[in-house]
């Protein structure tokens, strides 16, 4: 079953480089490996041409062809982002942070960034606790119903705010995802209170609270999150970790704006 993102492979691109992109997201971000006829059905490009494009990819070792006639990412698409992803800085510079946190609550602790209407989670430090979150880094999520995602949103100058909103959809994951009139209710609560709540919105059983990361010049924005199953992250305990996560990200901004000095950080 193929899954894709707000800003996923459903996009339109033009050129050989950007119809390459749209076949390395949606294999990256299927659930498994994808048969010719799967790949074909969902880019609708023409037969040949697709054959084309898959071939030059699995020669340089991007995607892999397996003796069942699927494709999955290469490992040298997989290298690259290790490599990218080790050599962050902004990683880098939260990671203290990050665990602090993590040793504090015991539980899941996420760093991600907005990209268009997902969030993209450059890094985690698992909990402690027997029952763990299965996020994994790299992957995408919606912003709509994701702690990151509204806490960021909540810092968007209203102009840029507004464009995101419009993209989205606003699929139903569980019977508490946020319509559009809702998301935009909390982000007001949100910008009111410096934090901000997932409660069951994406998956059922899972709630988080977190605080919004944003450079000045809004290049970067996105946030920190603690996240755990309901039963041991009730509504009482989400409130009494909202201070220290908005403390972790007010420290994660002040070490990354003396580590960079003037430059944007993306």
């Amino acid at each position: 079953m193929m899954k894709a993102g707000n800003d996923g492979p459903q996009r339109q691109e033009t050129g050989t480089l950007g119809k390459l992109m749209v076949l390395l997201d949606l294999i990256a971000q299927a659930d498994g490996p994808l048969r010719f006829t799967e790949i074909l059905a969902a880019t609708g490009q023409p037969r040949g041409t697709l054959h084309r494009q898959l071939g030059h990819l699995v020669e340089e070792g991007l995607l892999e062809f397996d003796g069942e006639g699927r494709y999955r990412v290469g490992l040298r698409l997989l290298d690259l982002a290790s490599r990218s992803w080790a050599r962050n800085e902004f990683r880098a510079i939260a990671e203290p942070h990050l665990s602090a946190l993590q040793q504090l609550t015991g539980e899941t602790v996420h760093l991600g960034v907005l990209r268009g209407s997902s969030v993209i989670y450059l890094d985690k430090v698992e909990g402690r606790q027997s029952v763990r979150m299965y996020s994994q880094i790299g992957n995408a999520s919606p912003v709509y119903c994701t702690g990151v995602g509204k806490v960021a949103l909540s810092v968007l100058p209203e102009e840029r705010l507004n464009a995101v909103v419009a993209e989205l959809t606003f699929e139903r994951f569980t019977p508490s995802t946020h319509t559009r009139d809702t998301l935009l209710s909390e982000i007001e609560d949100i910008r009111a209170d410096g934090y901000g709540y997932d409660r069951e919105e994406h998956e059922v059983g899972i709630r988080c609270v977190a605080a919004p990361l944003w450079s000045d010049d809004f290049s970067f924005v996105g946030g920190v999150s603690v996240t755990g199953p309901a039963y041991r992250l009730t509504l009482e305990r989400l409130a009494e970790w909202s201070l220290p996560v908005r403390e972790a990200a007010e420290a994660i901004m002040t070490d990354m704006r003396i580590a960079l000095g003037p430059r944007r950080f993306r």
